[in-house]
């Protein structure tokens, strides 16, 4: 059966087809090409694959930097970012320098990542070789995949579709940092139904359920997904 995309940009819908051996990213951005703007995710999770050019909302990616820090503590603070982060600890200045500032100086396998719409700082991204945490890896179902973990943190932006344009963006890069890769990872709460929706919409496959240790010594459940980069991205 043939897969069927969908590009909205400024109220049109231009219609393609995904060919044989091409991703749904390739065949969106080859029936958009006669726009300026990459096609980002809409939803991803039917038969048809929306995607939208949207001129007015620029999403981007850029490496944290310890002056990011105090956003950090504030996005790790907001009540619906700390209810799926707790477990991480309470995340004043001094925990969250301690926590993310070797990550951010790449003394870490762990790297960070600063989501901007039209320049503002709104989340976080963190991605990481799930073989590289041995601990993690013990328990993950796809233990060669790269593992990714984010936030928006900004409340403003939250609700509006933009995690998945997020992910996507950090996917896109991801291509290139991690060719040899062919699978990406997250894992989250199984009560996070917000999570599980937004990576569903991203082209990710809700698999098996499985618990995960905490920071804090204690294990949660959480709902294991994955991205398979050659049919989503190419």
């Amino acid at each position: 059966m043939s897969v069927h995309v969908v590009v909205h940009d400024r109220g049109r819908e231009l219609s393609g087809v995904v060919h044989e051996g091409e991703s749904w990213g390739a065949a969106a951005r080859r029936t958009a090409r006669s726009v300026v703007g990459e096609p980002l995710p809409v939803d991803l999770s039917g038969e048809v694959k929306h995607f939208v050019v949207d001129h007015d909302c620029m999403v981007t990616l850029r490496a944290m930097t310890r002056g990011d820090l105090p956003d950090l503590v504030r996005w790790r603070g907001a009540e619906h970012v700390r209810r799926w982060w707790h477990a991480e600890g309470d995340p004043t200045p001094e925990s969250v320098a301690e926590q993310y500032g070797p990550r951010i100086d790449g003394m870490s396998p762990t790297r960070m990542w600063v989501a901007e719409v039209n320049g503002r700082s709104v989340g976080f991204v963190q991605d990481y070789r799930i073989a590289e945490h041995p601990d993690f890896a013990l328990v993950c179902p796809e233990p060669d995949a790269v593992g990714l973990d984010y936030a928006i943190g900004d409340p403003a932006w939250v609700g509006r579709g933009l995690g998945a344009r997020v992910v996507w963006v950090w996917a896109r890069r991801a291509e290139r940092r991690f060719a040899d890769v062919t699978t990406y990872f997250a894992a989250p709460d199984h009560r996070n139904e917000a999570s599980l929706r937004m990576l569903d919409k991203a082209g990710f496959v809700r698999g098996v359920w499985f618990d995960e240790p905490r920071a804090d010594g204690t294990t949660g459940t959480v709902v294991g997904c994955t991205l398979d980069v050659p049919t989503v991205l190419g």
